[in-house]
């Protein structure tokens, strides 16, 4: 159970941002016991991997937060972050197989369609809200909500491992607080248009 937690939280946080989950989950299995990766997994954790998704994660950081380019990067994205979601799902889940989950282990497919429906939607999400964001802001949001993304993503990716139990709050709470920056972002929109028109 603890592991299938953890393999959501560190979905969700791909759906934020593809590279910090994985970077957390490679770092964290290469020096640390935290982090059990088997066989198959075994490659997210060598070094010539990890500083290639460091070098892909400072890419995202700065494309990100350039309005238009964000938009732009959030289209290739809509592969990449399911397929990271997909991974570490899966990484995780495996994990669990070695603790003696055997139904996971005759449905091993069950996880990377998990973790690649999480990351997906919540990708889904962050590319609506973002060109409302921009529109809203003058583009002068996009690189504060992106930092926030960020910063929600490699906190999400550590409470999941080192966390599990407050996997399922803090999804809540992401899309509670997703939910209310639409809400409020598309009525100050509104209200900004309604006072754009002057009666004739």
């Amino acid at each position: 159970m603890l592991a299938a937690l953890t393999g959501l939280g560190l979905s969700t946080a791909a759906g934020l941002n593809a590279y910090i989950p994985l970077l957390v989950v490679g770092l964290l299995a290469n020096t640390t016991d935290q982090v059990r990766l088997p066989q198959e997994f075994a490659w997210l954790a060598n070094g010539w991997v990890l500083g290639i998704i460091g070098v892909l994660l400072l890419a995202e950081i700065v494309l990100d937060k350039v309005p238009v380019v964000d938009s732009v990067n959030d289209m290739i994205q809509t592969v990449v972050r399911p397929a990271s979601g997909g991974v570490v799902f899966s990484a995780t889940e495996a994990a669990a197989r070695l603790d003696g989950s055997t139904w996971m282990a005759e449905h091993p497919w069950v996880s990377w369609v998990l973790g690649i429906g999480v990351a997906l939607a919540v990708h889904v999400m962050k590319t609506t809200a973002r060109p409302v964001v921009n529109a809203s802001t003058a583009g002068v949001g996009a690189p504060v909500v992106s930092t926030v993304e960020d910063a929600g993503s490699l906190g999400i990716s550590l409470v999941a491992i080192f966390l599990p139990v407050l996997v399922l709050v803090v999804v809540a709470g992401l899309a509670l607080l997703a939910w209310w920056v639409i809400r409020k972002v598309r009525r100050r929109r509104r209200m900004r248009g309604r006072g754009g028109v002057r009666p004739g």
